[in-house]
């Protein structure tokens, strides 16, 4: 449905939704429904009862909803240096810090810590939040072919040669949220090594899923000097915020520097509360995570003869296309009771849109087997053929 709302101040603003409505790219906000696959709570954490029933505890005990003020005024409260100073033991790393989400985190640290004169290399399928952070750093960026290691190594190696003595940033996410595959975490970290480069590595999908106690993909290198890792809580972890796992220094800058932590109202303290009631699920019950894992193998080999490209994770990619084709098919599955979302420019690129399916514990096997019936239906008839 085309909205149209005749106020001629907003004309501009008019022309462009109907522009997007025009090439099946304008948004809609409505609920989720039916069986869950577009979810990123992968453990099963948000919909489950111990984060819930830990924090109706802590409503009981008078920890509070609201934080009241920023982390330098009046908001700063004993659940959040109690967070940090646990996440950073679970992490290993020197120290953490909290925001409200990883969006403002990854904001915080490209438009605070670079420094003019530095140069920021970024992987081309990097997430939009690093996008913006750039856009707010003092230095210049330039991306690299993504998971392209060559290509990196032949950009920064260039710009060191004439650089010598200011800071080089590498940007990438260990595991790609529309894709589904995952960044040559080790040969990035040698030529960090080799060239003196800073990695600010985001774990917002490997978090909880992968490595020892589920401390994501590049738990090997928490506590290096040159690593800033971000973790978000709103998936794995079935909460709300992130945690940004790096050095000293750089935490102790942030506090001063970034207008994102500095002028914005604290976290609540009951959610930094359920961060750390997650973090102790995810060290304590390992059973979760492999039972993941065996739902994603079994996904994959589910759905793999029906398109879908798998990387062994729970982000399993259908790519249909054309955006058109892609929403009349996921608006089937979901009339079918799947909670699918099409994905579709400018998120991915053109002709690249795709049915993005996520597994979790919150389906199972059977959930899979229908879904895949389902979808070897729709695939076949001749209106959604290409």
């Amino acid at each position: 449905m085309t909205e149209n709302y005749p106020l001629p101040r907003f004309n501009f603003h008019q022309k462009y939704l109907n522009a997007l409505s025009q090439t099946s790219q304008r948004r809609h906000l409505y609920q989720s429904h039916g069986l869950s696959f577009s979810s990123n709570d992968y453990l099963g954490l948000a919909t489950g009862t111990e984060i819930s029933n830990a924090a109706q505890k802590a409503i009981d005990a008078n920890i509070p909803i609201g934080s009241g003020g920023s982390r330098l005024l009046s908001g700063n409260h004993e659940q959040h240096e109690a967070l940090e100073t646990e996440a950073a033991a679970f992490f290993k790393a020197q120290s953490s810090l909290y925001f409200a989400n990883g969006y403002a985190a990854n904001m915080a640290v490209l438009s605070t810590l670079p420094q003019k004169g530095d140069m920021i290399f970024y992987d081309d399928l990097i997430h939009a939040s690093s996008h913006d952070g750039m856009r707010l750093a003092r230095c210049e960026a330039q991306s690299f072919a993504h998971n392209d290691t060559q290509d990196l190594h032949a950009k920064i190696k260039i710009w060191r040669a004439k650089n010598p003595d200011n800071n080089m940033w590498i940007l990438f996410e260990t595991y790609y949220s529309m894709d589904g595959d995952r960044a040559p975490i080790d040969a990035i970290s040698d030529l960090a090594h080799q060239y003196d480069a800073i990695m600010v590595i985001d774990e917002a999908h490997a978090c909880g899923v992968y490595g020892p106690d589920g401390r994501g993909l590049a738990a090997h290198l928490d506590g290096r000097d040159n690593a800033i890792i971000l973790r978000t809580c709103g998936k794995a972890m079935g909460c709300e915020g992130a945690l940004l796992c790096l050095p000293n220094i750089a935490k102790d800058f942030l506090i001063n520097r970034a207008r994102h932590f500095i002028f914005s109202t604290a976290p609540s303290p009951l959610i930094a509360h359920s961060v750390r009631t997650a973090l102790r699920i995810m060290q304590i019950q390992p059973q979760r995570r492999e039972a993941l894992m065996q739902l994603c193998d079994y996904a994959a080999k589910i759905l793999s003869p029906l398109g879908a490209i798998t990387h062994g994770g729970p982000i399993i990619p259908i790519i249909i296309g054309e955006a058109k084709r892609t929403m009349d098919i996921a608006a089937a599955l979901q009339d079918a009771g799947f909670d699918i979302r099409a994905i579709r420019p400018p998120t991915v690129a053109q002709g690249s849109s795709r049915l993005r399916i996520c597994i979790s514990l919150n389906i199972d096997r059977e959930d899979i087997d229908n879904l895949a019936l389902t979808l070897k239906k729709l695939l076949s008839k001749d209106c959604y053929e290409s």
